[in-house]
């Protein structure tokens, strides 16, 4: 078996924190696997945080210095790194982004706005100046770019697999002039065509309304338990109670089934771009 690759330590405040644990796990003499027996994590999620590529959750963290005996040191740098990878996103968000890189499935209900992996530049831009609007341009062009940075996950042909429910306001209120809706209903139908992702549309009269008033984000994933996540324009709150994930997922399921079929969704979507390209829209 080749020996782990070297960690820079010096490369970022997760990759330090990475080797440090690293180190103390071989000096204590324990393999990843016996590092995370007891706990809900695997090998490879652990591999990870070591190589500075996922952020150490605070239930992992302790778990780990109690197994190597650290003296809550992971527990207390936890902060530090979250703060480290935040980035542009705001901090609440910041955990959700890194999480949407691991994700089998994601799935998404969105009843104000178009959801971020979706957007294009001038949606963004629009939301960012609504939401934040003392801004300076740098802190916009860098939120921007955070935000589209993450559609990067479409490159990959397979992976995440993606789901979205978007209210029919969403695609009949223009947040832009007729042209940016043009542009954004193009880039949905386009990932549509693709493969890339399933787009449905929830109609005006869907017979869902106690469930309409949140948003709602399900990820599910290879090593780690599923999430939901839902935000409002300056909070978010990430549930990952089981039983509680299992509810939120049913009031999705409820959504989903009074959605229109994706191919009649993408329909809608595609005709809703001619007009406004036509200058023919309906309300």
């Amino acid at each position: 078996m080749a020996p782990p690759k070297d960690i820079d330590g010096s490369a970022s405040v997760p990759a330090f924190y990475g080797k440090e644990l690293r180190w103390k796990r071989e000096a204590a003499g324990r393999t990843l696997q016996q590092t995370v027996e007891g706990c809900f994590y695997g090998v490879s999620y652990l591999s990870e945080i070591e190589r500075g590529q996922r952020r150490m959750p605070m239930d992992l963290a302790r778990h780990v210095d109690q197994v190597l005996r650290t003296d809550g040191f992971f527990a207390r740098r936890c902060e530090d790194v979250r703060k480290a990878k935040q980035g542009a996103h705001a901090s609440y968000f910041a955990p959700i982004a890194e999480a949407e890189t691991r994700a089998r499935t994601i799935e998404e209900w969105c009843n104000a706005l178009i959801p971020g992996l979706l957007q294009t530049e001038a949606y963004a831009r629009t939301v960012v100046r609504a939401t934040h609007p003392l801004d300076l341009p740098e802190e916009v062009d860098a939120k921007i770019g955070a935000r589209l940075q993450r559609a990067g996950l479409f490159d990959d042909p397979k992976k995440p697999e993606y789901w979205v429910i978007l209210h029919e306001s969403l695609v009949r209120h223009p947040l832009l002039p007729a042209s940016g809706m043009a542009d954004q209903l193009d880039r949905i139908a386009t990932l549509a065509r693709r493969g890339r992702i399933v787009p449905q549309i929830l109609p005006w009269n869907a017979p869902t309304r106690p469930f309409m008033t949140l948003t709602l984000k399900f990820m599910e994933f290879d090593d780690e338990p599923a999430l939901m996540y839902t935000e409002g324009p300056y909070h978010g709150q990430t549930v990952d109670d089981p039983a509680l994930v299992r509810h939120y997922r049913k009031a999705y399921d409820r959504l989903r089934a009074a959605a229109l079929p994706p191919d009649a969704s993408l329909s809608l979507i595609e005709e809703a771009a001619e007009d406004y390209r036509n200058g023919k829209q309906r309300s």
